[in-house]
């Protein structure tokens, strides 16, 4: 067992960390109060080929596994740009993995080069504001007519949806009474997202506000058939493909925001001196400080474990779901331990903490949340009866 980084994953972690070392707090924070969204970064990212890590490389990207992504990502959100550095490029990671399993040879050469260099951007159409995560129970609908579909319906957290051009959508297609099983009859559609057809809203929200998230409303958008991914009815377990990446990634950047955030505490402890000593000497800073470094480091091993699983075609729906629990979990207190430390002034925003608070809120709520996690680990893993 050997848990050291190859030279291949190490020398993408410099380069990573050479990039985003180039936008400084004072860049994030501009973008936090401004709400803009990161272009700058965004770009470079992309002439760097970094959007297509995961992807073919015969589409231009560079063929690697979600472990390297994992770690990627962990580099981004360790920037000091959080989840607004990770989430202005995410999407690109774990959102055209369907695409890339289940498109056929047209699609894949159409649809993935343009995202693989940042020349389109796409959202992710899943969550509805009545369904939330009982995804079966989504109602937006695809309705065939002539050579397509129609859809209506909306959508809600969609992120960056005011600034993509595409959107990977899932609706249904056949009424769930008609279906034998409540996960049959949803398909799952990449296509154009219309302004003709869609009004898109966005949510004002507490953290990560330059990336924008939105209510999507569909109004008779119509879908040419050949935007469907797959078989029509199957978008259910097509999209099973992108979930366990993207628990693993929204993980391992919850593990980003919190190093960064310890290592800004552990800074201000040693530096600020109060009653003739360094308060970090003190046990009541120094320990939670502690605490937060041995949690951080497990939930990275459980995340580099689950990419690892991934990556070999392994079962990792326990350890994926582990990796997000753990890691929002160890990312929040460590961000909250960051604020305390700092005390009055981890209330102001020339510290930062008090950014790294709020925006990882966001890892700890979504893609699932915490207690669906021990929903699953208690059913799956255990063997306990349901409980919903």
């Amino acid at each position: 067992m050997d848990f050291a980084l190859s030279q291949e994953q190490q020398a993408l972690v410099e380069a990573v960390t050479a990039i985003v070392a180039r936008y400084d707090d004072d860049y994030w924070l501009g973008l936090d109060r401004s709400g803009t969204f990161p272009e700058a970064f965004y770009r470079e990212m992309a002439t760097g080929g970094w959007l297509g890590i995961a992807m073919p490389e015969d589409l231009g990207g560079a063929g690697l596994g979600v472990t390297e992504a994992a770690l990627m990502m962990q580099a981004v959100a360790d920037s000091g740009g959080g989840m607004a550095a990770a989430s202005s490029i995410h999407i690109n990671i774990f959102g055209p993995h369907a695409i890339v399993v289940f498109g056929n040879t047209e699609q894949q050469k159409t649809w993935l080069p343009p995202l693989i260099q940042g020349r389109e951007r796409c959202c992710f159409g899943v969550t509805e504001p009545d369904a939330g995560l009982n995804t079966t129970k989504l109602k937006t609908r695809a309705d065939r007519s002539g050579n397509g579909y129609v859809v209506n319906g909306k959508k809600i957290w969609t992120t960056t949806a005011q600034e993509a051009g595409k959107i990977l959508l899932l609706a249904r297609t056949t009424a769930i009474e008609d279906c034998k099983s409540p996960t049959d009859g949803l398909s799952l559609f990449y296509t154009d997202l219309d302004r003709n057809y869609c009004d898109i809203r966005e949510i004002e929200k507490m953290g990560r506000k330059s990336v924008d998230s939105n209510e999507v409303f569909f109004d008779g958008l119509p879908v040419p058939l050949e935007d469907r991914i797959g078989e029509e009815g199957m978008g259910f377990r097509y999209i099973l493909h992108s979930l366990n990446p993207e628990r693993i990634l929204v993980g391992m950047e919850a593990v980003g925001i919190g190093q960064n955030a310890l290592a800004r505490a552990v800074k201000y402890a040693q530096d600020r001196v109060v009653f003739d000593r360094p308060i970090g000497q003190n046990q009541s800073i120094q320990h939670p400080l502690a605490e937060s470094w041995m949690e951080l480091e497990a939930a990275y091993l459980m995340g580099m474990k689950a990419g690892y699983l991934y990556d070999k075609g392994l079962p990792c729906g326990a350890e994926a779901n582990a990796t997000k629990y753990l890691a929002g979990e160890a990312g929040f207190k460590a961000a909250t331990n960051a604020v305390m430390t700092h005390g009055g002034m981890g209330y102001a925003k020339e510290y930062h903490v008090e950014r790294y608070l709020r925006e990882i809120f966001v890892n700890r709520i979504t893609p699932v949340s915490r207690e669906m996690i021990l929903n699953y680990i208690g059913e799956r893993v255990l063997g306990l009866p349901r409980s919903y």
